[in-house]
């Protein structure tokens, strides 16, 4: 098809810049792709603080950047993750992040704009991707400004009322609501009492904003409302309600409406078009996972579609992405439709919540559903092999030639690498970065525990085990292959 003269041009369009969008943007531009975020907002700011928490497996991801630090420094390290009002305890686990950071998204959010901006990417502001037509070299993306841009490949990381995921036909399968939540910032004159109530709607909870003079409130709803945005007047009505006061709550600077909706994208990629972060999976705010998702989705797309754009894997390797993400995202849906279940006030699910409670104070009960929670225990299925293979690799404490270096820290640049533990010969292309290294210590992984120590192991850029040598380089070359291109 014809093209205009004046079109911008970039390898890879993203249209959304919320944590998912900035994430994958930083992930291109560090494999030197061209790609540009397309964002409604003017600026970063956001209204309201929104989601509130980083799981350990996002904290570690984002410290093979090297960028974790950036926020450990403005968050709150908390040793326990949540399930169902149980707090369970993640300190034991073998991470340097064996925690959950509260951290609401507007900073996360501003952390990784200025990580983008550092990188170099561009973005379209004040405008957004209103539609797209695809073709066999590409995508011309539609912006609301009237502009048009060109791209290899569009990724829509537009939110749960994806625009892109619409237009390309993605059906959004699951589960309708059940239930739905008020959420808001609001000034108040009457000191409330903080912390949960549950009644016979559900649970509620007011707690201080940072400043200690303002209130975030969430009152679950007794009937699911499908009215959109809420007045200031309904927050009053609910607060009435539940607590027999309004605390006199005015000046909301943000108020909004949850329900915990449970639906995915059937599949994540339409040949140039792929989906990520809410825009491919809508749930529950429970356990706040959401925001974590959407960022282990970009981590994930992020190397594979450099190396698609770049020529060195074929299409085909996009593919991996919807197969890995998919399920977890799918495991996900089921958790926090069990949470929610169990938020419940009636008497018979204070029962079926007490006898959880009792469960996961056991050790192995916990450590499992703590390692779902944190996402440390994630599994990629690239078949039989060492307990390695498909889990995200430990942060070792390594001997080089050059003196001792953490594992992470040679995932900063996101490209692949071959540790070798050994003394095997092993020879890959230049793609990967081949690093020989001593290991003493134990091969610790989470909810699974010690496994046997490797000779080598291929690292993707995302951090994840590709293959496993055992003092042989059986296997190597075709892992290479599929992964790394030939």
């Amino acid at each position: 098809m014809p093209h205009n003269v004046g079109m911008s041009k970039h390898a890879v369009v993203i249209a959304g810049g919320g944590p998912t969008g900035l994430m994958l943007a930083g992930e291109l531009a560090l494999a030197r792709v061209d790609v540009a975020i397309v964002e409604r907002r003017e600026t970063q700011e956001l209204a309201g603080s929104r989601a509130g928490g980083l799981h350990a497996r996002t904290l570690e991801v984002l410290d093979q950047r090297g960028i974790a630090e950036r926020f450990v420094a403005q968050g709150q390290v908390s040793r326990s993750v949540f399930f169902a009002q149980a707090a369970l305890d993640v300190g034991d686990f073998p991470s340097r992040h064996n925690c959950l950071l509260a951290l609401w998204q507007d900073r996360i959010e501003r952390i990784l704009a200025d990580w983008v901006g550092e990188l170099g990417v561009p973005i379209y502001r004040g405008r957004d991707a209103t539609g797209f037509a695809q073709d066999d070299t590409g995508v011309d993306v539609q912006l609301s400004d009237g502009r048009t841009l060109r791209a290899s490949y569009l990724v829509g990381c537009d939110g749960g009322r994806s625009v892109i995921r619409k237009q390309a036909g993605i059906e959004l399968a699951g589960w309708d609501a059940s239930t739905s939540y008020l959420l808001a910032e609001v000034d108040f004159t009457e000191e409330p009492a903080w912390g949960f109530r549950r009644t016979a709607t559900g649970l509620h909870a007011l707690g201080k904003l940072d400043d200690g003079k303002r209130m975030r409130l969430v009152l679950e709803e007794p009937h699911v409302a499908d009215r959109g945005d809420p007045t200031l007047q309904e927050l009053r009505d609910g607060l009435v309600a539940i607590y027999g006061t309004d605390y006199g709550v005015h000046n909301a600077t943000w108020l909004s409406r949850f329900t915990d909706m449970a639906r995915q994208a059937t599949h994540y990629r339409d040949r140039r078009v792929l989906l990520a972060g809410d825009a491919a999976h809508v749930h529950s705010p429970v356990g706040g996972q959401g925001l974590n998702l959407g960022v282990q989705d970009a981590v994930n797309l992020g190397w594979k579609l450099a190396q698609v754009v770049g020529g060195t894997s074929p299409p085909a390797l996009l593919d991996s992405y919807h197969a890995e993400r998919h399920p977890v995202a799918a495991r996900v849906l089921r958790t926090t439709m069990a949470q929610t279940a169990l938020r419940r006030g009636d008497d018979r699910t204070d029962a079926l919540r007490e006898t959880l409670v009792d469960l996961l104070a056991l050790d192995e009960p916990r450590r499992r559903i703590a390692g779902m929670m944190s996402g440390l225990d994630i599994h990629y299925d690239l078949g039989p092999g060492h307990p390695l293979l498909g889990r995200r690799m430990p942060d070792l404490d390594l001997a080089t030639a050059t003196g001792s270096q953490r594992l992470f820290t040679l995932l900063h640049d996101a490209r692949p690498i071959l540790l070798d533990l050994g003394d095997t010969e092993l020879a890959v292309t230049p793609r990967v970065r081949h690093v020989r290294a001593r290991y003493a210590g134990p091969w610790d992984l989470p909810v699974v525990g010690t496994v046997p120590a490797p000779s080598a192991v291929l690292i993707r850029p995302d951090g994840h085990v590709a293959w496993v040598g055992d003092r042989t380089d059986r296997g190597l070359r075709e892992a290479v292959t599929t992964w790394f291109g030939g």
